[in-house]
């Protein structure tokens, strides 16, 4: 019966202790890493959908990303040695911006970014235009994530994605915002992409944008 267990399912569920039980299953018969990731991300995929249901909230959220943390610590060197490219969809720059030092949000995001298989460069708080440009051209990424929870900071929002343009990255990469008074007409004020109303919907965007 354990081997029919689904680790997907068991990850939606937030079965910690089953999890590690699959894994270890799983590897023992040879599994890969890879695949074995890839079936704990589609449980990541399902925490989402139970979260936009209204089943799960955003500590269930946080607690997915914990568990997917200690998932990456034990499969991250076999991940390495099979040196495959897709165990990564890509390249997410993330940071509360200038002026603005709220970070639960964020957290959240790069949490569930993580958990879904992207790299995540958080910039942490009160993050000036110039240090996520630089960060863009370093990392490569392809997604930028802006978090605001103070209306004053809009200005400073707006001064990011001008900096992106500026640099002339701003083809390169597409750019979301979220947080608590953000709205559809934020996000077009300030030249940003998509707005982003959770965790879950950054999530699934970057997903989408990373297919492109």
């Amino acid at each position: 019966m354990a081997q029919q267990e689904s680790l997907s399912k068991a990850m939606a569920d937030l079965a910690e202790e089953r999890v590690k039980k699959l894994i270890k299953e799983k590897l023992d018969a040879g599994i890969s890493a890879n695949d074995i990731l890839k079936e704990c991300q589609a449980g990541m995929t399902e925490i989402g959908n139970l979260y936009e249901s209204g089943k799960y909230f955003v500590s269930e959220l946080m607690y997915a990303g914990e568990i997917m943390k200690d998932v990456m610590k034990d499969l991250g060197p076999m991940l390495r040695d099979e040196a495959k490219p897709e165990t990564s969809r890509g390249k997410v720059v993330l940071g509360t911006v200038k002026g603005d030092i709220h970070d639960l949000g964020k957290d959240v995001v790069a949490l569930m970014l993580r958990g879904a298989g992207f790299e995540v460069i958080d910039l942490g708080v009160d993050v000036p235009p110039s240090k996520f440009v630089e960060a863009i051209k370093e990392s490569g990424a392809t997604i930028v994530g802006m978090s605001v929870f103070l209306t004053m900071a809009y200005e400073s929002a707006t001064a990011t994605v001008n900096a992106i343009k500026e640099a002339g990255l701003r083809n390169k990469v597409s750019i979301m915002i979220g947080g608590g008074p953000v709205t559809n007409l934020v996000q077009e004020k300030t030249g940003c992409d998509f707005y982003g109303k959770d965790a879950v919907a950054g999530m699934n965007y970057a997903i989408s944008v990373s297919k492109d």
